[in-house]
């Protein structure tokens, strides 16, 4: 009823005249006669705005006015004078659907509600960016990192340390003629320098047999305020004068320690090391532990390493040694460990071997198949032969690829335990991996099928030594000659 009555308004209407009672229910500016009739005003503009969808129903006479039958005694006519014949209303009652009204309520109280069975949109979850996902317990990463344009970067923050660059540089000085000093090329490159970065440049040219270029360097790098002092620089120059025997300490050895830092004096070690001049270096070292001044165990090992090649030095290597078994903090590399334990073989320390190779285990390193071929040769040496087969089967359990030493150690084992079928199964595994049979293999071989009289084998083996160059009928008959004593 009150949608009829309200489409029936237009814009232009200003009064109307309605009973009473009727006009109780609208929110309206009401005017009292003396006829009690009411009248209100649509114009008011304090009257409360009601947007609603107006019902279009086609009329069958347009031409007619308009009534809007309420009762059967109350009848409303609207009539305006300027009012046009093309806006007239309906003759009959519009009926509203439920949705339109339950939607027209709902703008007033809350959100729409939807239709009965029809399930909320469920919005599903964003897909995961790998980027973003990091594993729990760890830093997120930043969002605004700062990237670097590397074609930015100043010249000289890419040139002090390329080594093609300072490597270039001692190859210039190499050829600059004997008159000129190398102060002519360095002063180009001066604003290009930092420190630490000429100690490639003297090694190299301690490489190309120049230590007098190298000193230079030293020399000019002193007058630079930005480059010096350089520890690192003092340390690589005095390697290379006493590399090139060009280093001559006429001062006492307390004076020389005073006066220098652990890594100069590491380095002076070093230097006479790779030069041959082992007893001062060993002076050296023994005169840094006289005042408590550690020495790295990496010079320990280098030093054990050099001096055990020369049987008279055996003495000087057992108290270097005993020294370095006294040391907690020992700092050696697999290569230091393997040289270590070569020495102590030829000096019959196997208790130092097993030390050594337990020490590395415990330390988290992997022993190499030469570290393995050495403890092995130690407990062959040392005659612990049930304790080098349990060697070798932990080297098959770790699948070590085996090289012409190993061959050669495992061989002398098996020989030695008597065992002919493991000695000529690794014979045959050795031929098959492409490594020529040397003298010392063939013999072993030979005696061992010898042992076990088979004779027939001793010939064949004879035969194909002979083949590959060797004599071996003699020393085959003094074998025999042997086994028959």
């Amino acid at each position: 009823m009150d949608g009829a009555v309200l489409s029936c308004f237009f814009c232009k209407v200003s009064e109307t005249n309605l009973p009473l009672r009727f006009s109780e229910s609208w929110k309206t500016t009401i005017k009292r006669n003396n006829l009690g009739i009411v009248t209100f005003s649509l114009t008011n503009p304090s009257r409360t705005k009601i947007h609603l969808r107006k019902p279009i129903k086609k009329l069958n006479n347009p031409e007619n006015p308009i009534s809007i039958e309420l009762d059967e005694n109350d009848t409303v006519n609207i009539s305006d004078d300027d009012m046009e014949t093309e806006s007239q209303q309906e003759d009959t009652n519009p009926e509203w659907d439920p949705e339109e009204i339950e939607t027209i309520s709902s703008l007033f109280k809350q959100r729409i509600p939807q239709k009965p069975g029809k399930k909320p949109r469920e919005r599903p979850l964003p897909l995961p960016i790998p980027h973003k996902q990091q594993p729990l317990g760890l830093p997120s990463s930043k969002k605004f990192a700062k990237t670097v344009n590397t074609s930015r970067k100043s010249l000289s923050t890419k040139l002090y340390k390329n080594p093609t660059f300072l490597i270039s540089l001692a190859k210039q000085i190499k050829n600059l003629p004997p008159e000129k000093d190398v102060s002519t090329i360095l002063n180009t490159y001066t604003r290009f320098l930092r420190k630490n970065s000429l100690s490639i440049t003297v090694r190299e040219l301690g490489h190309m047999g120049l230590p007098e270029r190298a000193l230079q360097i030293f020399c000019w790098v002193q007058t630079q305020p930005h480059l010096s002092p350089d520890d690192k620089l003092l340390a690589s120059t005095v390697e290379v004068l006493a590399r090139n025997h060009e280093l001559k300490l006429s001062f006492k050895l307390e004076k020389f320690l005073s006066l220098s830092s652990q890594n100069v004096y590491e380095a002076v070690v070093k230097g006479f090391i790779k030069s041959g001049n082992l007893k001062l270096a060993y002076k050296l070292v023994i005169t840094a532990k006289n005042r408590k001044i550690m020495v790295d165990s990496g010079v320990h090992a280098k030093l054990i390493l050099e001096m055990g090649k020369n049987p008279d030095n055996y003495n000087h290597v057992r108290v270097l040694l005993e020294e370095l078994g006294e040391r907690e903090d020992l700092n050696l590399t697999q290569q230091d460990c393997t040289s270590i334990m070569k020495v102590c073989v030829k000096l019959c320390k196997f208790e130092i071997v097993e030390g050594l190779f337990r020490w590395f285990k415990d330390s988290g390193g992997e022993p190499s198949v030469v570290m393995y071929t050495t403890v092995v040769y130690s407990r062959y040496c040392g005659g612990w032969y049930r304790e080098a087969v349990g060697l070798v089967w932990e080297m098959e359990g770790l699948n070590c690829l085996f090289d012409l030493p190993a061959y050669r150690v495992v061989i002398k084992l098996f020989v030695a335990v008597n065992d002919l079928e493991r000695a000529v199964r690794y014979f045959s595994r050795l031929k098959e991996a492409g490594f020529s049979v040397g003298f010392d293999i063939y013999l072993d071989v030979i005696r061992v099928y010898a042992v076990h009289g088979r004779i027939g084998n001793c010939k064949e083996v004879c035969k194909e030594a002979e083949v590959a160059g060797f004599k071996m009928e003699e020393r085959m008959m003094s074998v025999l000659m042997e086994l028959n004593e």
